[in-house]
């Protein structure tokens, strides 16, 4: 019984992975660039206020998956729709205070406080339309991968720290619930540069100096793809 079944298990799987059972035309029609992104990046200010200005290193750290739907014959052209997460922190010299409910921004030197740091958690919703020379039997191939992507501020926090005194801020209201922007990637296999533009102000209220704080951000950095 035993010698029955070791026979009945190796010729099920000669004959299931034979070369004349398997259709490599078949698989190479259907394949797909599903896959989960990791990025770093480097964020700037952009539009920024006379008087305010950046220090330290405000980094950003992204990660989530995009579903793959090509939309030619070849499967070199593709459309990805996706969901992921973004965390993005910007150091500056405008401190954010509050006082009797009322929320204010002012300019420091940099020399006057050891840390001023904004924090902002997204959930991401990236759109792209893709290029690429991948084959399904290579990973190794270049992209180019541009699109758009709408973010929901789950939280932000902001903390200015000067010698013994502290002032921290959560989810400040004065900052947009919904930012948007357009991104471009580009690179071979897994290693990619990564730019994106933010299209909408951080604050949707909040004045410095007498004038409307209208920051916005631009995104530099590297972008790592894993099917």
């Amino acid at each position: 019984m035993k010698a029955f079944f070791l026979f009945f298990f190796l010729f099920f799987f000669s004959s299931s992975f034979s070369q004349d059972t398997i259709d490599f035309e078949a698989i190479d029609s259907l394949y797909r660039e599903d896959q989960f992104y990791v990025g770093i990046t480097y964020n700037f200010l952009n539009n920024k206020p006379d008087g305010v200005s950046q220090n330290s290193f405000s980094a950003g750290f992204t990660l989530g998956f995009l579903r793959d739907f090509p939309i030619n014959k070849n499967r070199t052209f593709a459309i990805a729709p996706g969901l992921g997460l973004t965390y993005n922190n910007y150091k500056d010299n405008v401190v954010i205070s509050e006082s009797n409910n009322q929320i204010s921004y002012n300019i420091v030197p940099s020399t006057d406080f050891d840390k001023n740091k904004l924090g902002l958690y997204f959930l991401d919703l990236p759109i792209e339309f893709r290029w690429r020379t991948s084959t399904f039997d290579s990973h190794k191939f270049w992209r180019v991968y541009t699109g758009v992507k709408l973010s929901y501020l789950l939280q932000s926090k902001s903390k200015f720290v000067s010698g013994p005194d502290t002032i921290k801020l959560s989810n400040n209201p004065d900052i947009n619930k919904f930012h948007y922007g357009a991104y471009v990637s580009a690179g071979y296999n897994t290693f990619n540069v990564y730019a994106y533009y933010g299209l909408q102000d951080f604050f949707k209220n909040g004045n410095l100096n007498g004038k409307p704080l209208d920051l916005k951000t631009i995104n530099i950095g590297l972008m790592f793809y894993i099917l």
